[in-house]
């Protein structure tokens, strides 16, 4: 009897082991390849995996390449990822809207509706919601980014992070409070028309949308003026402010450098990690309508902002990868054509993102056949000649990086009121102002019974510094009314007063 008892308790010891073992496995994720858990697990097991991961936001785990990608890029990040934001992102489909204009500007009989007009070209409009990677601190698409980059930060033993942007840069703010969440100090040089009085005194970096959440995680803000920024150019500001604490600051000697959003070749692989996850959204919607007689979701067009030249790059190199632009693709994509892209540059101009992006598609070693890339009577290499044929850019920076016109303003709002989505005035408004009224404005029949998806970069928080200009369009859509709570105001037709019997 002792005997039997004894095997029974080896036994389940041997099961209880076993189960450990795989438990452990299955949440580390350099001990199973996520290929075999996207393979072998439901979706519900895998978040339970990315929830039990996301505990430590400074541990790093190791990156996985997505099989549509093996052999075409072959620099893979060192370091791995850490898991800084909130995955996957929603993908929404937008209905059409009956609500009128609030523009200040419309004329009698003039149609201003965004959905309406969408809805008479029988147009699809989705949108890929990376304003909700990670809350007020993290949102929008930079964190993806920050996720392989300061996985090499802390790797490199580094103490802290040095990085560039506007005064309101999405990207600066992030940074910080990334930077912040895994024990690295951060450094932020502001571009701005106002850094002379702010030496002097006579002005102050004030609180307003993103720099509120710079000083809340203690950055220490370095400012320099567009001129200076312009003829020295952002690599050298950063390297010149990292030799400053190397010199001068005990507490960050080994500071680790961040170019301008965010956008090398290491954080790059953030937007090749949100194609697969896009493409396993797209999986798991057509496998759910397989029994049923809807269409499958297919996108013809795919549209984002590109300041940087980032997150274009990795959309643009994901996509082109995922419906096998060179071999096979991502299975969700088998028997569809590959969508077209639109990168709605919001500076600069389109062959300086074209440019940018092939030398950020080499920092990620894409493996392109010259044979089919290239052509002896040009002299464009096979991997910007990939780029071109990939995406399209275009010019949509209206007056000027993060300067907003009257009609760009007009559509934000309108867009908000009729979707509930907010969009910010310097990334994702201005892109997706540009391509409804200028690209497919002007060719309209091209796009008509099309789907559209835009791919939304957040920065909401940069609506703040434009309050002054909405203030007359909130006061036209938003009204503020009184109430008389004990009848005794007088309340008139017409009047702000709102009499309630109590």
């Amino acid at each position: 009897e002792s005997s039997m008892i004894s095997r029974l308790l080896l036994f389940i010891s041997s099961i209880l082991f076993l189960s450990m073992s795989f438990l452990f496995c299955y949440t580390n994720s350099y001990l199973i390849p996520q290929s075999l858990i996207r393979r072998f697990l439901p979706m519900d097991s895998r978040s339970a995996s990315s929830l039990v991961m996301s505990l430590r936001p400074d541990v790093a785990h190791k990156y996985h390449l997505p099989p549509w990608a093996e052999g075409k890029l072959t620099n893979l990040p060192k370091h791995g990822r850490l898991h800084l934001a909130n995955l996957p992102t929603p993908l929404h489909a937008i209905g059409t809207s009956g609500i009128t204009s609030v523009s200040k500007n419309k004329k009698d009989g003039e149609k201003k509706e965004i959905l309406n007009r969408l809805e008479e070209l029988d147009i699809k409009l989705y949108i890929k919601r990376d304003d909700a990677t990670g809350g007020a601190e993290l949102g929008g698409n930079k964190v993806r980014k920050l996720e392989f980059l300061l996985a090499e930060a802390l790797a490199e033993g580094c103490d802290s992070v040095v990085t560039i942007g506007g005064e309101q840069s999405n990207h600066c703010r992030a940074t910080a409070s990334a930077s912040r969440m895994v024990g690295l100090s951060p450094h932020l040089i502001l571009r701005t028309q106002r850094a002379e009085p702010i030496h002097d005194k006579k002005d102050d970096i004030g609180w307003t949308g993103n720099i509120l959440f710079d000083r809340m995680v203690g950055s220490t803000i370095y400012t320099c003026t567009p001129g200076e920024y312009g003829r020295l150019g952002s690599q050298k500001l950063v390297e010149g402010v990292c030799k400053y604490l190397q010199r001068h600051e005990k507490a960050s000697r080994n500071p680790y450098p961040i170019p301008v959003g965010g956008s090398n070749g290491v954080g790059s692989w953030g937007y090749i990690n949100a194609v697969d996850e896009l493409m396993e959204q797209l999986a798991s919607i057509n496998n759910g309508n397989s029994t049923k007689k809807e269409e499958k979701l297919t996108f013809d067009h795919v549209v984002f902002a590109t300041g940087s030249g980032g997150t274009a790059t990795g959309i643009a190199l994901g996509m082109s990868l995922a419906y096998g632009s060179l071999g096979d693709g991502h299975p969700a994509t088998k028997g569809q054509p590959a969508p077209k892209l639109h990168a709605v540059g919001v500076c600069d101009n389109p062959e300086y993102f074209y440019k940018t992006m092939t030398h950020l598609a080499q920092d990620m070693g894409l493996s392109v056949p010259l044979s089919t890339y290239i052509d002896e009577n040009d002299t464009t290499s096979a991997v910007e000649r990939f780029v071109r044929d990939s995406v399209t850019v275009h010019h949509g920076k209206g007056r000027g990086y993060a300067l907003s016109t009257d009609e760009e303003l007009d559509f934000i709002t309108q867009f908000s009121l009729e979707t509930g989505i907010v969009l910010d005035p310097v990334y994702s408004g201005k892109a997706l102002y540009h391509f409804v009224t200028e690209v497919l404005g002007k060719d309209p029949e091209s796009y008509r019974g099309s789907s559209i998806l835009f791919w939304h970069t957040g920065g909401a928080l940069g609506m703040y510094e434009k309050g002054n200009d909405l203030l007359g369009r909130l006061k036209h859509m938003s009204s503020v009314k009184r109430i008389d709570a004990y009848g005794t105001k007088g309340a008139s037709d017409g009047s702000n007063i709102v009499q309630i019997i109590t």
